[in-house]
């Protein structure tokens, strides 16, 4: 079980202009995910949960909160007693191209991460010659046709398979995918996604999957929960298909109506909820940090910040003065 309590981030930003001006990337987040389980972060742009899967990952610091790996609290750690813990997840970057040192084989990728397994674990040069191979037939790829090629002999979707695979060396507890489909053709996309499944089916490994597509994040953690991030703050969480199926907040009512409806074959929504202004995430506001988007912002969200709860009759936890539920999801014209 990996969870966190209240992680707050800072940014100060650099430049001319605005050089000086602090960010806040994310604003008392909780989590929880546990072991082999799934959890989806899904938000447009800028809302943070980027930041976040870098700081569960141990690739970025935080302010404030509590990460917790199995019964070791990280926070009370120096940073050097941190890593151990942290090599437990593992990231799967967005970019397959940079992610792959393109002067090193896939074998030489492989045996960095694997040396230093062998030399905590005492194994010898064998073990990670057939540990490379075993890491590399997990992900569906041919070991005995990739060890020796570059990055640039591969298509994005075998690089991809080959950063996992880089994961899976350390024999982590938990995958951070960061839109790990978003720069893959669409073609191979299903089969990453496939595979990650597969993974916490046959490994255990539990993963948290970064998304601002709320299609793959329903397909990856089809069992787990969905948390809508916005401007740093949970705005909606709860059960995959409950939150997706039955909104209530309006921001996560908005990004489920901005998904593009198969004409022909589906229904669009007939409450479709509409953000009335772009995103600024320079305007600061002491109440809701939706209220200058919100189509049915009342008095009280303009002074006051709603906090991530329950509320009579909804299963999912929302952070809305006013939930309620709309029909923003097409359907297919068969149910209707």
């Amino acid at each position: 079980m990996i969870t966190g309590k209240g992680i707050t981030k800072t940014f100060k930003q650099r430049g001319s202009v605005l050089a000086g001006r602090t960010v806040q990337a994310l604003r008392g987040v909780d989590f929880a995910i546990p072991k082999g389980g799934a959890a989806s972060f899904i938000g447009e742009s800028g809302c943070g949960k980027t930041t976040l899967g870098r700081i569960i990952a141990g690739l970025e610091t935080f302010d404030q909160g509590q990460i917790t790996i199995g019964d070791t609290d990280l926070t009370s750690l120096p940073e050097k007693a941190r890593q151990p813990h942290f090599r437990r997840i593992q990231m799967i970057h967005q970019d397959p191209y940079s992610a792959l040192n393109p002067t090193r084989t896939i074998h030489q990728t492989l045996h960095a991460p694997l040396k230093l397994r062998a030399k905590q674990t005492g194994r010898d040069g064998r073990w990670m010659d057939e540990r490379a191979a075993e890491v590399l037939a997990l992900v569906g790829l041919d070991p005995g046709s990739v060890l020796s090629r570059y990055p640039h002999q591969l298509s994005g979707g075998m690089r991809q398979r080959v950063v996992i695979a880089r994961a899976l060396t350390v024999d982590p507890e938990m995958l951070v995918a960061d839109e790990a489909v978003s720069m893959i053709d669409v073609s191979l996309r299903l089969g990453i996604l496939a595979l990650l499944k597969q993974l916490r089916e046959q490994l255990g490994v539990s993963v948290l999957f970064i998304t601002h597509d709320v299609a793959t994040a329903r397909y990856i953690g089809d069992d787990g929960e969905l948390y809508v991030i916005y401007r740093g703050q949970v705005v909606e969480r709860g059960a995959v298909d409950t939150v997706i199926a039955d909104p209530v907040h309006p921001y996560t009512q908005s990004l489920l109506s901005a998904i593009p409806v198969l004409h022909g074959l589906e229904q669009p929504g007939s409450q479709p909820v509409v953000p009335v202004e772009a995103l600024d995430a320079s305007q600061e506001t002491g109440g809701c940090l939706f209220a200058g988007r919100c189509p049915f912002r009342q008095d009280r969200c303009e002074g006051e910040l709603p906090v991530l709860r329950l509320s009579d009759g909804l299963p999912q936890e929302h952070a809305c003065f006013f939930p309620e539920r709309r029909d923003v999801i097409a359907r297919p014209l068969s149910e209707v």
